[in-house]
């Protein structure tokens, strides 16, 4: 004797009657559902479009998810640290430009305008010593070149008249630039450079390094910033002042981004009090880390700011001032290159109007100025 029931279609076949233990359930297959037997005197078991495919609890067990996943939150201060120039700027009120480090977009989502972007980069790395003089001055420099044009389009980029490479001699031509080492992209052409300082390529759809130098100690212009700081020790309330005077030696037009000024304080130091010359800095103070973190959003060139800080440290003596600093700064500095290379004209050799749009960039970004106080 057989009994029936219906199946995924009006014209379900017989089935016959299975036996099973009543205490199991069916996994099946097409509906994501675990369902019980019907228990009669003769068991039959349900089925809802699909077909039984085991009834052991072992393996019914590894398709019960118990434990949650989290998914860790999105925060769009995570991509600016992607970039070239890796500002914090979580506590910033001042976005780092990101320009040089955007991944390039398909050619499609370009539309039809035809762009050229040259970046000249500069990493700046400094060390100066307590008595102000310089110790150490280092760049480390590139030319990026990003290109939405026709494969077969030769550019033409011509750089600073006056630039030599190791202990080339200087012709006296306008401003010079004299760099220690120089490399190319091995699809530069260099025929004129020697003669004309000109870069000739014909660059592929995307974004490319045509050149890297560096020069060290030998910096043409002055160095960005001057740090004055005193300091003061009262052993008696166990409070260490610190005052910080901070100049910009930037032309008057320029200035600078995202400056922060790292203080290493005496370990144990406790709590900080704090006087800023403006509105829009900040300060704070890391245990963690054991620093003070000043923060100035905007710097115009030729101004100065200043910061009064009162330590509160326990156990202050006379070794604790050895704990204190050197400062270390990370800032930006757009439309600026300390080493004085400069492009004197970017040319595209188009045999059809219009003109692509062409955009040069500079910047320079330090994460290593260092002074010893």
């Amino acid at each position: 004797m057989f009994t029936q029931r219906p199946g995924p279609c009006c014209h379900a076949s017989p089935r016959p009657t299975v036996h099973s233990p009543p205490t199991e359930h069916a996994l099946l297959r097409g509906h994501h559902s675990l369902q019980p037997f019907s228990v009669h005197h003769h068991p039959v078991p349900q089925q809802d479009y699909g077909y039984i495919q085991s009834t052991s609890t072992d393996i019914l067990k590894n398709f019960i998810q118990t434990q949650p996943v989290i998914a860790k939150p999105f925060s769009l201060f995570e991509l600016s640290n992607i970039g070239l120039f890796g500002a914090d700027t979580q506590q910033s009120k001042v976005a780092p430009s990101n320009a040089a480090s955007r991944p390039v977009l398909a050619v499609s989502e370009q539309g039809s305008k035809t762009e050229i972007f040259v970046d000249v980069i500069e990493r700046l790395t400094v060390v100066i010593g307590a008595n102000g003089s310089l110790l150490k001055a280092h760049v480390q420099g590139e030319v990026r070149l990003k290109c939405f044009l026709p494969s077969s389009t030769e550019i033409r980029i011509g750089l600073n008249e006056e630039f030599s490479v190791g202990k080339a001699e200087i012709r006296g031509y306008g401003t010079a630039v004299k760099v220690d080492e120089c490399s190319f992209h091995q699809s530069v052409k260099l025929e004129e450079f020697e003669t004309n300082q000109i870069l000739r390529v014909v660059p592929p759809q995307g974004e490319m390094t045509l050149m890297q130098y560096q020069l060290s100690d030998d910096l043409p212009a002055s160095l960005p910033f001057q740090l004055f700081p005193t300091v003061d020790r009262d052993m008696n309330s166990k409070v260490l002042t610190v005052f910080l005077k901070l100049r910009s030696d930037l032309p008057p037009k320029s200035q600078a981004l995202n400056v922060t000024v790292h203080l290493p304080v005496p370990k144990g130091t406790a709590s900080l009090s704090q006087e800023l010359s403006s509105p829009d800095q900040s300060a704070e103070l890391d245990v963690n880390t054991r620093s003070v973190h000043w923060q100035i959003p905007t710097f115009p060139g030729g101004s100065q700011f200043t910061a009064l800080f009162k330590l509160e440290v326990p156990g202050l003596s006379a070794s604790s001032l050895l704990e204190l600093g050197p400062v270390c700064m990370q800032f930006e500095l757009p439309m600026t290159t300390c080493s004085g290379l400069q492009v004197r004209f970017l040319r595209v050799t188009a045999s059809q109007a219009p003109l692509p749009h062409r955009w040069v960039r500079y910047v320079t970004h330090s994460n290593s100025y260092v002074i010893r106080i």
